[in-house]
């Protein structure tokens, strides 16, 4: 689904990330993992086009994106949650799902407000209320919402778990598992491994841009000297 490749990227003359290569299979849950400053967002915003300076190779189901535009990236059906939500706050919850709306595609789970709704029930109580008015969890499932109306093949999902109440983290984690369910691929940005473990199933952990470790899970979990290496605080 997506093959990256020596994939390098600056702020400005800063280099951020060096090398970085990784893979995510159809219907996958990937955690990208590290610290804060790792470069978990950078490498999001390098596969989405929107860094100005980047370097390597990204395909994503067999085309090379590595140079093209935001806007090309997510029409191929790439879609991305970025860590600071960006909700419409004037527009409703129905009127940002609005806005967000693309075609069906083949092979990639298709979404409709309903749909959406049951998939978050908190959404499904305030259709009508503008983004504006609701809570940080809240706004997240509303941005992850937005997002699948795009129909997408594979998300990007970026902190999800990062500063809302338990509850929503634990209904991310369930929502996580029924994407996969459904077929969609995930590359979820996370520095909580109790998160990571429950929904994904590898994990590659960066360390100052760098790629310290690609397996599964499981082995993740087992491999104490890389967690306190690399994830500890």
């Amino acid at each position: 689904m997506l093959e990256v490749e020596r994939l390098n990227a600056w702020y400005g003359k800063a280099q951020i990330l060096y090398d970085v290569s990784f893979h995510v299979g159809r219907g996958e849950c990937v955690a990208l993992m590290g610290r804060n400053g790792a470069g978990k967002s950078t490498t999001m915003k390098a596969l989405m086009g929107v860094l100005a300076r980047r370097s390597g190779r990204v395909r994503f189901r067999g085309t090379d994106i590595s140079s093209a535009p935001p806007y090309r990236i997510n029409r191929l059906g790439l879609g991305w949650v970025p860590e600071d939500r960006r909700v419409f706050t004037d527009l409703t919850v129905l009127e940002n799902l609005a806005v967000a709306r693309q075609a069906p595609r083949d092979g990639a789970p298709q979404w409709r407000p309903e749909q959406l709704f049951a998939l978050f029930p908190n959404l499904g109580t305030m259709p009508h209320r503008p983004g504006g008015r609701m809570s940080g969890g809240e706004q997240q499932m509303l941005t992850i919402a937005r997002t699948l109306m795009g129909n997408p093949y594979l998300i990007l999902l970026d902190e999800p778990s990062e500063g809302v109440a338990p509850v929503i983290v634990e209904q991310m984690a369930q929502m996580i598992l029924t994407l996969k369910r459904q077929g969609l691929s995930i590359l979820l940005s996370e520095q909580n491994l109790h998160f990571a473990r429950l929904v994904a199933d590898r994990a590659v952990v960066l360390e100052k841009g760098q790629v310290r470790f690609d397996d599964v899970m499981e082995t993740l979990m087992r491999d104490e000297t890389t967690q306190r290496q690399h994830l500890s605080v």
